[in-house]
């Protein structure tokens, strides 16, 4: 099967949310089948090697990476939802939104067991906010954060770094911008 450029598949929206900001939209990518399962194959290759027991994903994009391929692995998916979406006790962190303005996320405090290995995905890593609350619920539930993953990376945002100082992990990021 030929290699898809999957830059092809992405759709730069100038000027939104906000005026400067060039938003990177997937849904082309999402709506192409072959684009869609290349994503996902690639991060399954990347998962392959990390002895992972979980998928997490934040709302809501990180679920349409996130499902797929805790499926194709064999695993099961955490779901990383916004504050107030979760019928059970949960654990919560909150995040800088990269436009201004504060988010919380939470996941059901059983969802994760000690020790097990979770790889954190999302469509795309901006300034690494939404991930490092990911990533500090998992460690509180006692859960090893394994990797993290993403279909694009917005390089000039930093995002990577922020996670790194978290603690190092391993990285993929199928495209850069």
């Amino acid at each position: 099967m030929t290699k898809l450029d999957l830059h092809d598949y992405v759709a730069s929206v100038k000027d939104y949310p906000e005026a400067g900001v060039t938003f990177r939209d997937i849904s082309p990518l999402m709506g192409n089948g072959a684009a869609y399962r290349q994503s996902i194959n690639q991060i399954q290759e990347f998962a392959n090697d990390l002895n992972v027991d979980l998928i997490a994903g934040p709302e809501s994009r990180g679920f349409i990476v996130g499902s797929p391929l805790a499926y194709a692995l064999g695993v099961g998916f955490v779901p990383a939802r916004k504050v107030g979406k979760l019928p059970r006790k949960a654990v919560s962190a909150s995040y800088t939104l990269e436009y201004g303005g504060v988010n919380e996320l939470e996941i059901h405090e059983d969802a994760i067991q000690p020790g097990q290995r979770v790889l954190i995905v999302d469509d795309l890593l901006a300034t690494g906010g939404t991930i490092n609350a990911t990533r500090k619920i998992i460690e509180e539930l006692g859960g090893v954060v394994a990797g993290v993953a993403f279909i694009i990376e917005l390089e000039a945002l930093h995002g990577r770094e922020k996670i790194m100082e978290a603690g190092e992990v391993p990285f993929l990021a199928l495209m850069e911008y």
